[in-house]
């Protein structure tokens, strides 16, 4: 695959839904300096992977080459990809303490935390039967570095 850098990656995204977008609009959006849209948008058109036109002296259009949508694209599924691996881990994870509780006759928990990661351990532990708490209880459940804890 292609390496692709971040700022690359986004404007290439940014160009894909906005053809007419201007340098000064990309600044804003990814807020880094116009100079630097520039000089990111430059390194793209050299490396094959945008193209510009002139519509007249003050305006440019930008499209991405078939060579920009294919990078764009491999580094997309990419990160779907990866994405989906660190669900699974996460997922698995919460499916070995959610019966580790069940076996410990465990009926209600409190989960602290609110994001994307406690989310999985959420439905794992509906999806068990185990009665999620909205205020601490005996049993707290929190992320620990890649996985999760008890705490008694």
């Amino acid at each position: 695959m292609t390496k692709i850098k971040q700022h690359e990656y986004t404007l290439l995204n940014e160009i894909a839904q906005d053809s007419m977008v201007t340098q000064s609009n990309l600044s804003d959006r990814l807020g880094i300096a116009v100079g630097s849209v520039n000089w990111y948008i430059k390194r793209l058109i050299h490396r094959g992977w945008v193209k510009v036109s002139h519509l007249d002296r003050t305006r440019l259009k930008y499209d991405l080459t078939a060579e920009g949508m294919t990078v764009f694209t491999q580094r997309a599924l990419s990160f779907a990809r990866d994405s989906l691996k660190v669900y699974g881990n996460y997922r698995e994870k919460a499916k070995l303490l959610a019966l580790e509780l069940k076996q410990k006759e465990v009926k209600q928990v409190y989960i602290d935390g609110n994001d994307e990661i406690m989310d999985i351990l959420r439905l794992t532990c509906i999806e068990a039967g185990i009665q999620i708490n909205e205020t601490p209880s005996d049993v707290v459940l929190k992320v620990d570095g890649q996985g999760y804890r008890i705490g008694w």
